[in-house]
């Protein structure tokens, strides 16, 4: 099955930039579109809700007078990023607004749920979400999406469990529709890997919190930097969905490393009164890719270094095959 042209026209790699709670904002979404990859931003990041108006029409009039004033690399689309959870009281509202302008891409998050599909079906649009295994993916699919993430293990944020080659093969036996894979995708070479083990196209967030468009301080892009795959830790205590985190950030909130208690999933929480404990307020989701980023860099040239690798590998593998 091709792809739909939202995702191979416009595009300059075969990436979808991962929505990254916090971090993700307006500046950074139209900087990843300009440098030709689908930014995208969790809504919720659009605090208070009525802000998201206010984004969704920043981001479509700046990609448009990019589109004008440069006619020969127009901008790749956007997407946004819905957590279906029960528990976000403001996704009818959040919906609505993907709705009414017309959002290309949208990504769901933590369920799947046939209406929400069915409202980005009305326009056009196109959804795709995210999952951690084949079960969650088939469930997917018969609620109506798309195209699926396969979140495997290593990512940044709510990871999965499973190795990337055991997670696209299993969903490749029975679905041939639009497949991306996300887990410590940090540079060109890796974005080639995820199109070799059959996937369309790369999920990469991780590497674009080191970024100066990304809303995250400053200590927390440094740390980026300086650690590897060994400083990262797979815990569900912060949310209660497992995810991946530096390990520094959990050491400065005063938490051992190596003796994390669990969390009850049932008390995962993503209503807009949540409040995060002030003693986790710095702890810093990451995937285990980070350990070839050794600079903080604009988005912009972090994809025109992903580019230049990602040819590279390429004439590297084609040299190696022959």
């Amino acid at each position: 099955m091709s792809l739909p042209p939202i995702l191979t026209e416009r595009l300059r790699l075969p990436v979808v930039a991962s929505p990254l709670f916090i971090i993700s904002n307006p500046d950074l979404v139209i900087a990843q579109c300009k440098a030709g990859i689908v930014g995208s931003f969790p809504a919720l990041n659009a605090r208070p809700a009525e802000l998201l108006d206010e984004w969704l029409h920043r981001i479509k009039a700046e990609l448009a007078e990019h589109d004008r004033l440069h006619p020969e690399r127009p901008s790749a689309p956007f997407a946004v990023n819905q957590i279906v959870h029960k528990s976000n009281d403001r996704l009818d509202h959040d919906l609505e607004a993907c709705v009414h302008h017309k959002v290309p891409i949208v990504i769901t998050s933590l369920g799947a749920r046939r209406e929400v599909n069915d409202a980005i079906h009305s326009y056009g649009g196109i959804v795709l979400h995210d999952v951690i295994d084949n079960a969650f993916a088939k469930k997917a699919i018969e609620k109506g999406a798309d195209g699926l993430i396969a979140v495997a293990a290593g990512a940044g944020g709510h990871a999965g469990f499973q190795s990337p080659l055991a997670l696209i093969q299993e969903i490749r036996q029975w679905f041939d529709g639009p497949l991306l894979l996300s887990g410590a995708i940090a540079s060109g070479r890796s974005i080639l890997a995820a199109l070799a083990m059959g996937a369309d196209m790369a999920y990469i967030g991780s590497a674009f919190i080191a970024t100066r468009e990304a809303n995250a301080v400053e200590g927390y892009k440094k740390m980026i930097t300086e650690c590897g795959a060994g400083d990262i830790v797979h815990t569900n205590l912060i949310t209660g969905v497992h995810g991946n985190y530096l390990k520094p950030s959990l050491v400065a909130a005063g938490l051992d490393p190596d003796r994390l208690p669990t969390s009850d999933p049932s008390k995962m929480d993503f209503g807009s009164n949540r409040q995060k404990p002030k003693a986790w307020k710095e702890i810093w989701g990451c995937g285990q890719g980070i350990g070839v980023l050794n600079e903080v860099q604009s988005a912009g040239e972090l994809v025109d270094r992903f580019e230049a690798e990602y040819e590279a590998a390429r004439a590297q593998l084609f040299r190696r095959v022959a």
